[in-house]
């Protein structure tokens, strides 16, 4: 197609997360209570990471950062699709649709590294407890918070700027209910070369890297729980990690699910089931997933509970 004839698309037409026209109240319902419920929780473990004095740890540090990306992530999807919702539409703008792309780009890439630094934290506090405190200092958990971030919005830049300069001219049907790199490219009228060399590119460092990084720290973690003498001492080591685990599995399943496949794939095959699994349900259960298996954030639960009613 010659230049001249391009018609840049002014916005994108989003798959609905639901299929039922007739059901739009109760839609609209759930996806309302999955938000606050998100923003609740999460919100709940950033405060109680500050005011409470027992949660002043590296642990709880990392948990609260990644309250803050979940934060990120489902404010990025949920509003605009209540929106949509609401209005009857599934439209976004153009400007909107790269927004969108760079936050939840930025949001996922940042969480990737953020869990392997927190399954590192887990080696040093099981595997090397008599050096943990002067490995894991404040400085220390500053320093790899600053790094964690700032892999995160580099990363998240350049592809979206990559993206952004490319011609789309038609069609405009986003296969998922938001805007992610691969359905957005795969709708581009221009060469996507470089845009996908550095999404592999990103897909190997940042998401097999990170994985397997985080696969050694756990190897080593049990091999040390399995020295431990006594089943209760093992249980109760193995269940300290236990629910960074779950999130692990949890939110790198869905994403190498998503990534690790050509663009092309996209047509073919639809990838909402996933998608709504790690934007919209992960941010969603991961502060519970923390909450329900702590003791301390549990008390802290309590005591917050008890101060609101007091007041």
């Amino acid at each position: 197609m010659h230049p001249q004839n391009l018609t840049k698309v002014s916005e994108f037409i989003l798959e609905s997360v639901f299929d039922n026209p007739h059901l739009q109240g109760l839609y609209i319902a759930i996806s309302l209570c999955v938000y606050l419920t998100a923003i609740l929780s999460n919100s709940f473990v950033i405060i109680a990471t500050i005011v409470h004095p027992r949660l002043h740890n590296p642990m709880y540090f990392f948990i609260s950062n990644l309250a803050i990306l979940d934060l990120v992530i489902i404010s990025s999807v949920l509003p605009k699709m209540l929106e949509n919702l609401i209005l009857g539409k599934n439209t976004i703008s153009f400007e909107g649709c790269v927004a969108q792309l760079y936050i939840f780009t930025f949001s996922g890439s940042t969480e990737l590294i953020l869990l392997t630094v927190m399954s590192y934290d887990w080696y040093l506090a099981i595997c090397r407890p008599p050096h943990y405190v002067s490995m894991m200092s404040k400085g220390t958990c500053i320093t790899l918070m600053a790094g964690v971030w700032g892999i995160g919005t580099v990363n998240s830049l350049i592809n979206t700027l990559l993206v952004a300069q490319l011609d789309f001219c038609g069609p405009n049907l986003v296969q998922n209910f938001l805007c992610e790199i691969p359905p957005v490219l795969a709708l581009s009228c221009s060469s996507t070369y470089l845009s996908e060399i550095m999404v592999y590119t990103a897909d190997i460092i940042l998401g097999m890297g990170n994985f397997l990084l985080v696969i050694l720290s756990y190897c080593l973690i049990i091999i040390t729980i399995l020295k431990i003498q006594g089943s209760e001492g093992k249980w109760k080591a193995f269940s300290t990690c236990s629910s960074h685990l779950a999130v692990v599995g949890l939110f790198y399943s869905s994403i190498i699910y998503t990534y690790i496949q050509p663009t092309s794939a996209l047509l073919e095959k639809k990838n909402k089931p996933v998608s709504i699994m790690y934007a919209l349900v992960t941010p969603t259960v991961n502060p519970l997933i923390y909450s329900l298996r702590n003791k301390v954030i549990k008390a802290a639960f309590c005591e917050f509970v008890s101060f609101l009613r007091k007041s």
